[in-house]
């Protein structure tokens, strides 16, 4: 024991796909404060060669991946020998499925992650999922691999993280889940104000420190419909059991009700690192980087229903959860088409959502798809909504 702590001396051998993003850079600081617990086999980026070359040095890997395969020659004049390069989605997915590994932390970004997160499923990993997409897009496909292969999913997301720790030992017994959201930065603005609203403003999320796609995904609540999307997922429970609440001083991270009444509540300080950290070492927890909650600091916490007229992404999101088939994929997959034309410029705030609402209205639906009817569903959404962006401009 150490400071009333039980010591495990087992060794994670970790595999991070997104190293250079904000979960990723997040996660090796986790394995700094922890260098006995943790070593790291392989790393993967998709062009920040700047930052991987630096982790590569640090944590000398055994593997890297790259995603973007046109890198391949730069990218080996500057690691050289130090770690085996791979490229493109068959590299990450290699990676994924390194031999030797434990734990795959999945934070990619976006629906790029399905594959190498399948891949590590099916090498009965555990997986600490932060990739969103994969859940969205492929979720039946997903958690069902898990099933046949054995493999745990521990959520990384805060909400979900929350979840899962509030069911320990009380699955049975769930009544209702309730992902809480901070609103985002625009959770008082008009629809007036929300059409003015710049990327510079939008990047610039009041409690979290988060990349750029998931910070404007909280600017217009999207990020929440998704999380709905993977909590049904996730905690095999129905929609209809999955409540929304706008909690805006991000001290509760979510709440499980239970049958009787009684309600468990999942409380901190908003830093990554704490979910991150109990999905690399659960069952256990660790002294972690993040400090800790000062309740005498609290003047209140406030509770608000979502308002999905002025914030319609979060209701097209559930709505395409509830239709299932491909029309999950496809939503995702426009969403991240028109918040790229948004971070460009192109178009402005309000206009994310309406192409995606076109997108799914166009889309003629797929049920019980398998992965390649997803993958296809992805990327015929992608163009559409790229055409979408074109007419806007």
């Amino acid at each position: 024991m150490t400071g009333g702590i039980p010591v495990n001396n087992t060794v994670v051998n970790l595999i991070v796909l997104g190293s250079t993003g904000s979960i990723g850079r997040q996660a090796l600081e986790v394995v700094d404060l922890h260098p006995e617990r943790f070593r790291v086999l392989g790393l993967a980026a998709y062009d920040e060669l700047d930052l991987l070359e630096m982790q590569v040095r640090k944590y000398q890997p055994r593997m890297i991946a790259l995603g973007n395969a046109s890198l391949y020659n730069e990218c080996r004049a500057r690691i050289g020998d130090r770690a085996e390069t791979l490229t493109g989605v068959e590299g990450l997915c290699e990676l994924a499925a390194m031999e030797g590994a434990d734990t795959v932390l999945a934070a990619l970004s976006g629906a790029v992650g399905i594959k190498p997160t399948l891949a590590a499923i099916k090498k009965s990993r555990r997986i600490a999922l932060a990739n969103k997409e994969t859940l969205v897009a492929a979720g039946d496909i997903v958690m069902q691999a898990a099933r046949d292969y054995h493999a745990e999913i521990i959520p990384v997301d805060s909400e979900h993280s929350a979840v899962f720790q509030c069911l320990q030992g009380e699955r049975p017994y769930v009544q209702n889940i309730w992902l809480t959201a901070s609103g985002g930065p625009f959770r008082d603005h008009t629809r007036e104000q929300l059409a003015e609203v710049t990327v510079e403003m939008a990047l610039s999320h009041p409690n979290w420190n988060m990349g750029p796609k998931i910070s404007i995904d909280s600017a217009t609540m999207m990020n929440k419909g998704l999380e709905v999307i993977e909590a049904h997922h996730l905690f095999a429970i129905a929609y209809d059991n999955i409540k929304v609440l706008v909690q805006k001083e991000s001290v509760i991270h979510s709440m499980v009700e239970f049958v009787d009444g009684s309600f468990i509540a999942h409380l901190g300080v908003a830093d990554m690192r704490i979910p991150i950290q109990y999905a690399l070492t659960y069952p256990e927890r660790k002294i972690s980087p993040a400090s800790h909650l000062d309740f005498t600091a609290l003047q209140a916490i406030h509770f608000a229903a979502p308002d999905q007229q002025r914030f319609p992404a979060l209701a097209l999101a559930i709505a395409a959860g509830r239709r299932g088939g491909t029309l999950p994929a496809v939503m995702n997959a426009a969403n991240e088409v028109a918040v790229g034309a948004f971070i460009q410029k192109q178009i402005k705030f309000d206009q994310i959502a309406v192409i995606v609402e076109r997108v799914m209205q166009n889309h003629v639906v797929s049920d019980q798809p398998g992965l390649d009817q997803i993958l296809n569903a992805d990327r015929w959404a992608r163009d559409y909504a790229g055409q979408c962006v074109l007419r806007r401009k």
